[in-house]
């Protein structure tokens, strides 16, 4: 138990889950939403990173060709995001990803939305007329197998691929490729759950080593019973353009 509650009190900062690097097996997408995104910024003179986290993905689309903004709504995240992006060049603005974008119409080439809540008639306001959008997405029950051994009353959200398209289209934009994806997520021990669900407080909004010391123990009987601890990973992407003039 002494590691489980090391594991949970480790750092986090912005969206980077390193610490669980060599501690957790993960079936991947069939897309590579990186490059998919790196061919879009190349085509781009003006690019928006909704939802930047500590700019971990949006650094990796480097080197920019016009102006890039990175948009964060976490206070703690920001400080990460302008030490990693401002030596990339790119302008980081605090505000809530969900609502009224701080920009004016039609200011943006391409607006990129990797796992963050956006609020499609927003994005069909910044972009230009042709202007593209691509999001992925994480599907509402994504690892609900796991948060159900916790008994914490989550219930199975409805955001999927068919909502999204309909929420996008709805705002006027043009969809012109979608997929989704059901994979598994292994994790190799019980302390890299504990450190998941620390990070990412709504699988289990009330987790505490302490309070659910019971479902990690069970956990690590069946671990112990040489079960792996696999539990349901879901996502999707969607592409989508602005009609042109």
């Amino acid at each position: 138990m002494k590691g489980w509650k090391r594991d949970e009190s480790a750092p986090f900062a912005g969206w980077d889950f390193s610490y669980l690097e060599d501690r957790t097996r993960e079936e991947r997408e069939p897309w590579d939403y990186v490059n998919l995104a790196r061919d879009l910024v190349a085509a781009s003179e003006s690019v928006l990173d909704m939802g930047t986290g500590g700019g971990e993905r949006f650094a990796a689309l480097a080197p920019f060709y016009g102006r890039a903004v990175a948009l964060e709504g976490f206070e703690p995240n920001v400080s990460v995001a302008c030490n990693r992006l401002h030596p990339l060049g790119v302008s980081v603005v605090e505000a809530d990803e969900s609502s009224t974008l701080p920009f004016d119409n039609g200011e943006f080439d391409l607006v990129l939305n990797r796992h963050s809540a956006f609020s499609a008639d927003e994005v069909r306001r910044v972009l230009k007329p042709g202007g593209r959008f691509l999001t992925q997405q994480v599907g509402g029950d994504d690892l609900h197998d796991l948060a159900e051994l916790f008994d914490s009353g989550r219930d199975v959200e409805a955001w999927s691929l068919t909502e999204a398209v309909e929420v996008i289209e709805n705002s006027g934009l043009v969809v012109s490729h979608h997929d989704e994806w059901r994979g598994a997520i292994e994790f190799l021990d019980v302390g890299a759950i504990a450190y998941l669900l620390r990070a990412v407080p709504w699988i289990v909004a009330d987790f505490s080593v302490d309070r659910y010391e019971r479902q990690l123990h069970a956990l690590q009987r069946r671990l112990d019973m040489g079960k792996p601890l696999r539990f349901t990973r879901t996502s999707f992407i969607v592409e989508a353009h602005a009609p042109s003039l």
